[in-house]
């Protein structure tokens, strides 16, 4: 669980609502016309920007950014290290002994006991490096787009309150109404935007670059577990991977 995003998201909604309440009560915000035009027309035009498993996906993609497990660098580096120093002493078949729970280091770890050329294991990690990062942007850009699209639904609520209201000024009853229905379709749109869509979206990029920094550090230590360099020396290397604080540590298990 990613407490950062889980207290982020209730502090920002908590404060929100609680001056809603203090200003004359929860209920004077809530208003369903408004409601339907910035959350349903956001949702519908979203859905045009994308296919239709792209959007209904999109709802398990933001899951990932509440929950999502990564393993830690240094871990990954331990790891490789320890399977150099196997791959030394026994060779590479001694690697299928390995547990391993990374599926990526899984397939990695394959191809090397499997025997391809280096070319080929660079070239097929490289292919699922890339393809993973745009299944990961393909998800990231459905949030930024209701990110987007959410303020301009907004807009177009607020003007139809806008003429709503002009065109019934002689009854000042429908004032009241058509302007709420103005202003908090206005409301909603920041509100969806600004503290669901676009925070979500952010904190997805960030999980990306962190899974794929973990990747490529997977593949260059199987690169120099396949041309038999020592396994002080890769992890020397892998070590560029981290913080200056954890690499200054002496260890890869440190802080």
């Amino acid at each position: 669980m990613d407490l950062a995003t889980l207290i982020g998201l209730i502090g920002a909604f908590g404060f929100v609502i609680g001056a809603m309440v203090t200003s004359g009560g929860i209920g004077i915000f809530i208003e369903t016309s408004s409601i339907l035009i910035v959350v349903a027309g956001s949702c519908f035009v979203v859905m045009m920007k994308f296919n239709l498993g792209q959007f209904l996906g999109a709802v398990k993609i933001a899951i990932k950014a509440f929950m999502f497990k990564l393993d830690k660098p240094e871990d990954l580096i331990e790891q490789s290290v320890n399977m150099a120093d196997a791959a030394r002493k026994g060779g590479f078949l001694a690697l299928e002994e390995a547990e391993i729970t990374n599926n990526f280091m899984q397939k990695a770890v394959d191809m090397l006991v499997d025997g391809h050329d280096g070319d080929v294991v660079r070239a097929a990690l490289e292919k699922d490096i890339i393809l993973t990062e745009e299944r990961h942007k393909s998800g990231i850009s459905i949030f930024k787009a209701m990110g987007d699209v959410a303020p301009a639904m907004g807009m177009i609520g607020t003007l139809v309150g806008l003429v709503a209201m002009l065109s019934n000024m002689d009854d000042p009853k429908s004032i009241g109404p058509s302007m709420a229905v103005a202003l908090l379709t206005t409301l909603y749109g920041a509100i969806i935007a600004n503290m669901v869509a676009l925070p979500i979206a952010d904190k997805l990029e960030l999980r990306m670059g962190e899974e794929m920094q973990n990747r490529n550090l997977i593949m260059d230590a199987i690169l120099s577990i396949q041309d038999g360099q020592n396994p002080r020396v890769i992890e020397s290397f892998l070590k560029s991977y981290l913080s200056e604080k954890k690499r200054s540590a002496g260890t890869v298990d440190g802080e």
